[in-house]
């Protein structure tokens, strides 16, 4: 189940010892930076939670500071104040060192750019995360190479990226993103760099990743169609996360008009 602080009557509380483990939970997080001279404030006082299975949407306005939350949730950079919890971490609470491990170890992350290295082949980049953790290099080739063929790349695992198209290239960093099989997959902008008939493939089987392997796909978009996937969408808002919506039955069109609805119910 999903649910955010807007759907609540009263604030959420602080994180207790006896809180139930939740994929996600993020409480009361802010965030801001300082560019020009002047702060902004990219988060103010954010809060949200996944306690199930299944693939998830971030949405709202570009500066509403959906990547910024997603960011802070992978552990890609730390909140001012707040509480982060992923896969039964407290993540905010994590030296560099336990940050790092977390990162390559119990989460995964997909970006519009697809990051591979250019020089390695398909079936290198997969393994690299497991190669810098000092793995043992025959069983990482061995799960790399289940991943590949998971994905539909079987036959590609010795290309480089520049001999493969955009959605294959895009498939490669999915795979390298599960070599440890983690609980939770965030994904920002993941189909940004993609044509519309890729892009379907590409939302189609984050779906079935996080139904088949009963994990948590959280996805930044500003596009209906692909939140359309997800089974729930939080809307964020000036920093904020205004409310959200389970999508059973909603199509795109019918999306844009109940994000616009959430958003108006909270102003």
């Amino acid at each position: 189940m999903a649910t955010d602080a807007a759907n609540a009557a009263t604030p959420s509380p602080g994180p207790r010892s006896d809180a139930p483990a939740a994929f996600v939970r993020a409480r009361d997080v802010r965030k801001a930076y300082r560019t020009g001279g002047r702060e902004v404030h990219a988060l103010r006082g954010a809060s949200l939670e996944i306690s199930e299975p299944g693939f998830y949407a971030i949405m709202g306005s570009s500066g509403s500071g959906k990547s910024t939350l997603l960011h802070l949730l992978a552990g890609l950079d730390r909140p001012d104040s707040g509480t982060i919890e992923v896969a039964g971490s407290r993540i905010d609470a994590l030296d560099e060192r336990g940050l790092t491990v977390h990162r390559r170890t119990r989460v995964g992350v997909v970006f519009q750019q697809y990051n591979l290295l250019p020089t390695l082949s398909a079936i290198d980049n997969v393994m690299l995360p497991g190669v810098l953790d000092g793995r043992p290099r025959a069983a990482l080739r061995a799960r790399a190479a289940e991943l590949l063929a998971t994905l539909g790349l079987a036959d590609r695992a010795d290309h480089r990226p520049e001999a493969l198209s955009g959605g294959e290239q895009q498939r490669v960093a999915i795979a390298r993103a599960l070599l440890f099989e983690p609980p939770v997959l965030f994904a920002d902008e993941p189909t940004g760099a993609l044509d519309s008939a890729n892009s379907e493939r590409m939302w189609r089987m984050l779906d079935e990743l996080a139904r088949e392997r009963r994990m948590v796909v959280l996805m930044v978009t500003h596009e209906p169609a692909a939140a359309a996937h997800c089974r729930h969408v939080f809307v964020i808002r000036d920093g904020a996360v205004a409310g959200g919506f389970d999508t059973k039955g909603l199509n795109a069109s019918d999306l844009v008009v109940r994000a616009a609805g959430t958003l108006g119910t909270a102003r």
